[in-house]
């Protein structure tokens, strides 16, 4: 009797096959807008809480001082300063990174003379840079742009270089084979090997570039997101603090998310795992 129940249950078990996966039937676009709604619902709850609302102002007056800021103009001002000072540091970063990843992972003297330079910088938060840089550059744009420039250079230059160092020595060793050269081996193997990692690399450079703004932004600047923030804290302006602070998310949300996008477009070859 127990071998018969025992078939049965394992025949019953067979037909029934693998339990379904309930949240991989729903649409992914559901299920960011629910994280949101629910994010957006218990942000209104805490601020109700006299202690906490005090400091976290709720999303409806949020919304009220974003239409009263962009309004004025103050807003898309200062949009426009922090952006053009994240992107100028940025692509200043990104230009320098490229070359001196590529050197550093192509050839070992480059690397033994660089590597602990970048390492030993690496350390030092960029903030502890202003008076510094202020003293060279003053407090004009220059300096905010350098303040950023170095913080994305050493995160990119990192994540390159892990990438030319990463490639796969057989590939290396059947194009030589094959009768190719060095210059042909660099171009043709080494830097398509290397590309998902410098998208990567852009990817924590942004990220970079938008935490180090209020740091670069603290060298005299009038105008920018993080200079809104600094001012508004002065006169204990609690929704402007948080706008600032959620455009800031949003705008580098929205690039991370592009260079994303352009990875998956670029780097379709990769082998990826399916969640």
């Amino acid at each position: 009797m127990t071998t018969k129940t025992t078939k049965i249950e394992s025949q019953a078990v067979r037909q029934a096959g693998p339990p379904q996966k309930t949240w991989s039937q729903i649409p992914g676009s559901v299920i960011i807008l629910l994280s949101f709604a629910v994010g957006i619902a218990f942000w209104a709850l805490i601020s109700r809480v006299p202690s906490v609302g005090a400091i976290v102002s709720d999303p409806v007056t949020i919304v009220k001082t974003f239409i009263q800021e962009s309004s004025s103009g103050r807003l898309w001002t200062n949009i426009y300063a922090s952006l053009f000072r994240v992107l100028g540091g940025f692509v200043l970063g990104l230009a320098a990174a490229i070359p001196v990843a590529f050197l550093m992972g192509w050839y070992k003297p480059v690397r033994m003379i660089v590597e602990p330079w970048i390492q030993f910088f690496r350390t030092i938060p960029p903030i502890a840079l202003i008076p510094l840089v202020i003293v060279v550059q003053g407090v004009g744009e220059g300096a905010k742009l350098s303040i950023i420039f170095v913080a994305t250079f050493l995160v990119m230059v990192i994540s390159i270089f892990q990438g030319v160092v990463s490639v796969d020595p057989t590939l290396i060793k059947a194009a030589k084979v094959l009768g190719a050269g060095d210059k042909d081996i660099f171009f043709e193997v080494v830097v398509p090997a290397s590309f998902p990692y410098i998208l990567v690399g852009v990817r924590l450079g942004l990220a970079s570039a938008w935490t180090t703004l209020v740091a670069a932004e603290l060298t005299g600047a009038n105008k920018g997101i993080g200079n809104m923030i600094m001012e508004a804290g002065l006169y204990f302006r609690m929704d402007i603090i948080i706008l600032g602070i959620i455009i800031i998310g949003i705008i580098g949300l929205a690039m991370d998310k592009g260079v994303l996008f352009l990875e998956k477009k670029l780097t379709g070859w990769q082998e990826l795992r399916k969640s």
